[in-house]
């Protein structure tokens, strides 16, 4: 053989060599390098080797990362099927925190296109990705951490896991850190606990199986504590480094290795953990520190009983004034704590309306998990603390399935909340007007789902008008306060301006409050609610949903401006199927259709003495025929549904409360602006709907 082909086989041989080095290598401690050869391992970050061979990835110093990586690039795909190769490695390892069980925040086996991971951020980040980088497929991050800090972020299942994360910190798989003993039996393993760990990390890139193994001895157990079926070929690039990261946050942790080894296309072999290096067991105490801690217990000693002496006069200082009134309130009182506790602290994600009185919320309660909606009234005055309890003594013992419920209630100083029953479909109104431009279109309400409202709706009235142990005028019924549960059944709430009086008396107040459109003639003069009154705002309501149009309606021809009188036109005319709700597309049943409207127009007839009680109006909504309806007397041809009321328009939907003598003086809100117990209007127009009662 000549000179020069035993050159190139002596080449060709070197370089075989050179290739297998960067298929395997091992560690036995960390200082003379790689197999013996003097590679040094790669270190960045506050990474470093002591004198003794073990590898610090971090130390006792909050927010800091440490990277150790082999020096060179491996090769993990085949570059011309891009399927990615088989390996495996075994390293050890231990955690040492800062304080005892206080984790912060673990270290992570890594594979990545660079080194230096540029950009990561310590602490959740365990020094990998950045915020901006977390999850991005493009980042070709592979990772198997040891995480000893729960991040809700991330979804970690607790502080003391082994998970596999892919482009990020959210992992594809994880376990609570655990190994299986020579019996099968699996035991719980801490990974902070200071002592030597080692870990087997195993992919099997023709059955795309990922295996992760952890023990506290030297021989492998037999059963993985992860097995994971994944397809790395799309994660890794051909050409790419292994080693590993690890992060401190608030609290520190020591990242202990002692040694590591690895091998492509095949399985690596375990570490001898008696040959590797040991963390030096911690010094004995001294006498200074014993004194140091007596002294450091007995402040703590001191400031917990100051602690202690401050939250009992937090709780007395804070805690709920009962004054007489509250005793004969009825339902349940509420802890402050309690409601504060089912919606998140009154967070606005909870947040399902607000206005000039307040805010409701959405809370689940605590004990029973039962969805509620939480009313915080915040007033000062003593007008306030009457209207809460107006609303609380009428509706609090009110009971039938057509009243939104009051569950409680609940006072602390000047906070004041009621507790009602959530209704998820949220207000009528809602799903009868877009007043949004730019928002959604409203679920259509079906004919017979208007129809099953419209009785519901009467069914709670005649209750509070005759079925009670007193009688109730609701004086506010209107499309914004009926409320559609889960079945869309309506239900009749906010009573924040009912009146109670004794059957076969006159009711006494002589104050003006209601929304525009549904106040009967009789009140713009003597400011006297009566059961009939609110029958002509029932009356206001059936042609609200009949047609799906407000009682008055700005933006309307002058000739339709308001819905009674163009209602009532039609019907004179014969041609009342013209005012049906043309979004039905002539769905509806006609013979229902004609009764509502009939009844709409008998209700909302100017004379208080003409409209029917609300006995007749549920025996005709019941099953009623059109014809059996009386005939009723034809109004005057006058400004009808406006009747005393034009000094107000154009706020069709203005809600008003006055004396008397002073019309219009306090005039507050908006009808289609009220709260809404429900979950699909989160940030409802400004306004409520009370008016505060005298």
């Amino acid at each position: 053989m000549s000179k020069r082909s035993i050159l190139f086989t002596l080449l060709f041989s070197l370089s075989l060599s050179a290739a297998a080095q960067q298929d395997e290598f091992t560690y036995i401690g960390f200082s003379g390098g790689a197999n013996g050869g003097g590679s040094n391992i790669s270190l960045n970050g506050v990474a470093e080797v002591d004198n003794s061979g073990i590898l610090r990835l971090t130390n006792e110093t909050s927010r800091l990362i440490g990277h150790a990586f082999y020096p060179a690039a491996l090769r993990f795909r085949n570059a011309t099927s891009g399927a990615a190769f088989s390996f495996s490695t075994a390293f050890a390892f231990a955690i040492v925190p800062e304080y005892p069980k206080l984790g912060g925040h673990g270290l992570a086996f890594t594979i990545a296109p660079t080194k230096e991971l540029p950009g990561a951020l310590p602490s959740q980040y365990l020094g990998l990705v950045n915020a901006s980088d977390v999850g991005n497929p493009t980042n070709h991050v592979f990772a198997v951490e040891f995480d000893t800090v729960q991040d809700f972020e991330f979804g970690d299942i607790n502080d003391n896991h082994v998970g596999v994360d892919i482009y990020g910190l959210v992992s594809n798989s994880s376990a609570s850190a655990a190994y299986y003993g020579g019996d099968g039996a699996k035991k719980d393993l801490n990974l902070k606990g200071g002592f030597t760990i080692q870990a087997w990390i195993d992919y099997d890139g023709g059955e795309k199986v990922l295996n992760v193994t952890i023990s506290p001895f030297s021989s492998k157990p037999s059963t993985p504590l992860l097995l994971f079926r994944v397809d790395l070929s799309p994660v890794l690039l051909d050409d790419m480094f292994v080693g590993f990261s690890a992060s401190t946050g608030l609290l520190a942790s020591s990242h202990y290795l002692f040694g590591w080894s690895f091998k492509m296309k095949c399985v690596s072999r375990s570490l001898d953990l008696s040959s590797l290096p040991s963390l030096p067991l911690p010094k004995k105490k001294n006498i200074t520190l014993a004194i140091a801690a007596s002294i450091t217990a007995f402040v703590l000693l001191i400031t917990a009983i100051a602690a202690a002496a401050a939250f009992i006069f937090y709780k007395i200082k804070n805690a709920d004034v009962i004054e007489q009134w509250e005793f004969s309130c009825g339902p349940h009182r509420f802890s402050y704590e309690e409601l504060k506790r089912a919606t998140h602290g009154f967070r606005d994600r909870e947040l399902l309306g607000l206005g000039g009185f307040g805010k409701v919320y959405r809370g689940t309660l605590p004990g029973s998990r039962a969805e509620v909606a939480v009313k915080r009234v915040s007033h000062e005055s003593r007008q306030g603390i009457r209207e809460f309890v107006a609303e609380i003594a009428s509706i609090g013992r009110l009971r039938h399935r057509n009243l939104v419920q009051l569950q409680g209630w609940c006072r602390r100083r000047g906070d004041l909340l009621l507790v009602y029953d959530y209704m998820p479909n949220g207000s009528l109104d809602k799903l009868l007007f877009c007043d949004d431009p730019c928002g959604q279109p409203p679920p259509l309400i079906s004919w017979p789902q208007r129809f099953r409202i419209l009785r519901g709706v009467a069914s709670a009235l005649l209750y509070l008008h005759e079925g009670w142990e007193q009688v109730v005028i609701h004086r506010d019924v209107k499309a914004s306060n009926v409320l559609l549960d889960a079945e869309f059944n309506g239900r009749l709430g906010d009573f924040g301006m009912a009146k109670l009086h004794d059957h076969g008396a006159n009711p006494s107040t002589t104050r003006l409050v209601g929304t525009v459109g549904y106040l009967a003639p009789e009140l713009t003069r003597t400011g006297r609610a009566s059961t009939s009154s609110d029958v002509f705002a029932f009356g206001a309501l059936v042609l609200e949903v009949v047609c799906g149009r407000r009682p008055i309606e700005p933006k309307a021809s002058p000739e339709e401006l308001v819905l009674l009188d163009w209602v009532r036109e039609r019907w004179s005319a014969g041609r009342w199927a013209d005012v049906v709700d043309p979004r039905l597309d002539g769905e509806y049943e006609r013979e229902e259709a004609a009764v509502a409207i009939k009844l709409g127009l008998w209700c909302s007839h100017p004379s208080a003495a003409a409209r029917p009680g609300m006995r007749e109006v549920v025996r005709y909504l019941d099953g009623g025929d059109v014809a059996e309806l009386p005939p009723f007397p034809r109004p005057p041809e006058s400004n009808g549904g406006l009747d005393g009321l034009a000094p107000f328009y154009p706020s069709s939907a203005e809600k008003v409360s006055t004396g008397s003598t002073s019309l219009g003086e306090e005039a507050v809100g908006s009808a289609h602006s009220s709260l809404s117990l429900h979950s699909h209007d989160p940030m409802p127009e400004q306004g409520l709907d009370h008016c505060r009662p005298p």
